[in-house]
């Protein structure tokens, strides 16, 4: 590929996986590719639980570098990847969408979204491997 694709990790909410999806890319694959998160609708802050384990576990704060976004404030994009919303997921136009499925943590206990955490980081690593591998992101029409 010519450029470094430009994935957005999308929910309804852009509030909890989304965002975490957002931070790990950036620490985890930004040599790879751009992360952007949003969502059909916005939350005032990010879910504190995501912010203050994010923290603890990698040292990132999301609310320092991240905020809730709209679809509509985002570039566009090579790969969509949802998180598994249980209602009608966002749509925006890309090359290559996946649908990740994961539990919404919020309002549940740290054990909950310590393994929400690891599902993200383990696709997220995944995804950079096929993204590395150049051959994930069929030509544009």
């Amino acid at each position: 590929m010519d450029h470094k694709p430009k994935v957005a990790f999308v929910c309804v909410h852009n509030s909890c996986r989304s965002q975490i999806a957002e931070a790990l890319g950036r620490h985890l694959a930004a040599d790879v590719f751009d992360s952007y998160s949003a969502g059909t609708e916005t939350k005032p802050r990010i879910n504190p639980d995501a912010v203050r384990l994010m923290k603890e576990i990698y040292g990132i704060d999301m609310e320092q570098t991240q905020r809730s976004k709209l679809l509509s404030e985002l570039p566009p994009v090579d790969v969509v990847v949802t998180m598994g919303c249980n209602v009608q997921c966002p749509a925006l136009p890309c090359r290559r969408r996946e649908d990740w499925g994961l539990e919404d943590p919020t309002g549940q206990s740290d054990e909950v979204f310590r393994a929400v955490i690891a599902r993200i980081e383990a696709r997220v690593l995944a995804l950079k491997a096929d993204l590395q591998a150049g051959t994930q992101i069929p030509a544009a029409l």
